[in-house]
């Protein structure tokens, strides 16, 4: 076993205590659960996140959430973190360096952004070793990547990576404004007889099942909005619809729609059994939620940037198939 004080790993015989480091300029508005990661270099996801939800970790002598924002000159306390020494992760292997690095739909130099493949992670952690952010690295070393948001590892779509720390901030602060206008296609069971519709419900992060975060609603958790429009009917088994978000909250469109009564489909953890075998049967072989289109204007340019990526060809063979399957009906 090893000491690295400045990385916080902490050897059992030693004596050194709590350590308390000032934010530095250039990690001004990052999450702290990131500054952690970025400090506590080797250690778990999951272990940063209960040092979290414990208390342990402080913002100027005031508990932190995992989704806050350290500012420049915050004094961070972070505790002794012991861990067992782990062999370093290899690089990993290029076949999906190269996949990634192929999804790259748009760039300049400030940001780029990926048609992240449903099945690869944002980021590693939680039992995965790479996630699209690590692979890119991977495939750009000389670039200094950070991810701008997330995707559930079953979402597809558009993946916004800012390429410095400067941008990493302007997207951050253009985030945080609802200055960045996303939207997803989900197909959702049932006939969805709403119209447009916004569904206004606080969610909360529950404590980890199976190593995984479960959100529901509830009174306590944070105020959450997502837009429902529909787009396309299939009758009473389904519907295709837009949605795009006013909060960014883990999981927010999946307990929304389930909130709703019309969960989305192949959605195997807030999503409805019976609908997801139907949906299956059909060819569905994961969660039908793609990030469609991403747009926003960068500060002080008066310049719109807007992409578009249509559903990837499972999802699309999906629709066809429903699609199919109300005509022959519209027959009889």
């Amino acid at each position: 076993m090893k000491t690295q004080t400045s990385a916080g790993f902490r050897d059992p015989a030693s004596a050194r205590g709590v350590e308390t480091v000032e934010v530095p300029e250039d990690r001004d508005g990052q999450r702290i659960d990131n500054f952690l990661s970025g400090r506590l270099k080797g250690v778990p996801k999951s272990l940063i996140y209960r040092l979290l939800r414990t208390g342990q970790v402080r913002i100027n002598g005031k508990r932190a959430k995992p989704d806050v924002r350290v500012a420049a000159g915050d004094r961070v306390r972070i505790p002794p973190v012991r861990v067992a020494e782990r062999p370093e992760p290899g690089a990993p292997p290029a076949g999906q360096s190269a996949r990634v690095e192929a999804s790259i739909l748009s760039e300049d130099r400030d940001f780029l952004v990926i048609d992240k493949p449903a099945g690869i992670a944002s980021h590693g952690g939680s039992g995965v070793s790479f996630g699209a952010i690590e692979l890119l690295r991977a495939a750009r070393p000389r670039d200094t990547l950070e991810l701008v948001h997330r995707l559930d590892r079953d979402t597809s779509g558009l993946l916004l990576v800012a390429r410095n720390r400067t941008a990493l901030r302007t997207l951050h602060g253009l985030l945080r404004e609802g200055q960045v206008e996303k939207r997803y296609l989900a197909l959702v069971q049932g006939a969805w007889n709403l119209g447009k519709k916004t569904i206004r419900a606080p969610l909360a992060t529950r404590a980890r099942q199976g190593g995984t975060r479960v959100v529901r609603v509830a009174e306590s958790g944070k105020e959450s909005d997502t837009t429902f429009e529909p787009v396309d009917f299939f009758g009473a088994r389904a519907t295709l619809m837009q949605v795009s978000l006013g909060t960014g909250r883990t999981h927010q469109i999946r307990v929304h729609a389930a909130h709703a009564g019309h969960p989305v489909a192949g959605d195997d953890k807030y999503g409805a059994r019976d609908f997801n075998a139907e949906m299956a049967a059909l060819g569905l072989r994961r969660l039908f939620l793609h990030a469609q289109s991403l747009s926003f204007e960068w500060p002080g340019s008066r310049k719109t940037f807007a992409v578009n990526q249509p559903l990837p060809p499972d999802l699309a063979a999906v629709l066809e198939t429903l699609a199919a399957s109300r005509k022959r009906r519209g027959r009889r």
